[in-house]
């Protein structure tokens, strides 16, 4: 029987560089960058008074301030989250370990909730409208999920399930079995797809009505990921849960139903008219 060679994985090592003793990792540099270019083209956006139907909300000095706090955000909510969500047995026993972010070990759903706690306190904090920041975060959002899977790909985490496609892959973590490359398949959706569905909404005028944006993400989101998880391997610690589904599906339920709330909400209003 013929079978069709498998595409190599490319063992690209996962520090990037070594400088003294420290050592840049391709996954901190996917966090930096992302928040980087985002924060560009946050700032973008906010300077571009058509798309909010006159001057927007808050102003470039506001989103600068916001920064740490969202980059916090995505931190402490996305280790606390994977903590809680897919490892908190290990990380009872082994506390220290909390603090080893270069060895992966961030949640999604726990920096979205993260993000959702910094915009809001910094919305009231500024006086500025909830929805309207958190369309401006969304809109950016998956900019950084691309780089983070990625950086997932890179650091040969987070593998698909067995597989014999052409594209399959042997990965190092993974066992002689070739697999699907999910990462790919996640940054392709999450990060590619759901980025332009997200900027033609915004072009189209979204962001003059508050809430569009975020609750498209949420639910845009939640269909990618779900989608993505039939294809990769559930964490070892936790397997299949409920009817077959995984830990990745079970989370994106509340998130998709909190969007098509948000959704439901901001259609009720008409949107902002344009500052002829």
């Amino acid at each position: 029987m013929f079978v069709l060679p498998l595409l190599p994985y490319p063992a690209i090592n996962p520090i990037l560089v070594h400088i003294g003793p420290l050592a840049v990792r391709w996954y901190a540099l996917a966090y930096i960058v992302g928040i980087l270019v985002g924060w560009g083209y946050a700032r973008a956006i906010i300077a571009s008074k058509s798309l909010w139907g006159g001057p927007a909300p808050l102003t470039v000095t506001d989103f600068d301030d916001f920064v740490i706090w969202i980059t916090l955000g995505i931190i402490l909510g996305g280790r606390i989250g994977y903590i809680l969500f897919y490892n908190l047995p290990l990380y009872a026993s082994h506390p220290f370990q909390i603090f080893e972010l270069w060895n992966g070990g961030m949640s999604f759903h726990g920096g979205f909730l993260g993000c959702t706690v910094a915009i809001i306190l910094f919305a009231l904090k500024r006086n500025i409208p909830i929805f309207s920041l958190g369309d401006l975060i969304t809109a950016v959002a998956p900019i950084g999920l691309f780089l983070g899977r990625i950086a997932n790909f890179i650091n040969g985490e987070l593998w698909g399930r067995p597989s014999d496609v052409p594209w399959a892959m042997i990965f190092p973590s993974g066992g002689p079995i070739p697999r699907h490359p999910s990462q790919l398949y996640e940054a392709a959706l999450e990060g590619v797809v759901l980025f332009v569905v997200l900027n033609v909404l915004v072009r189209k005028g979204a962001l003059k009505r508050p809430g569009v944006v975020t609750g498209s993400f949420a639910v845009g989101y939640s269909i990618a990921r779900i989608t993505c998880e039939f294809f990769r391997e559930p964490d070892p610690q936790l397997g299949f849960l409920w009817g077959g589904l995984t830990m990745g599906m079970l989370l994106c339920i509340p998130l998709m139903l909190a969007g098509i709330c948000i959704l439901a909400y901001a259609l009720r209003y008409k949107p902002k008219p344009t500052d002829g």
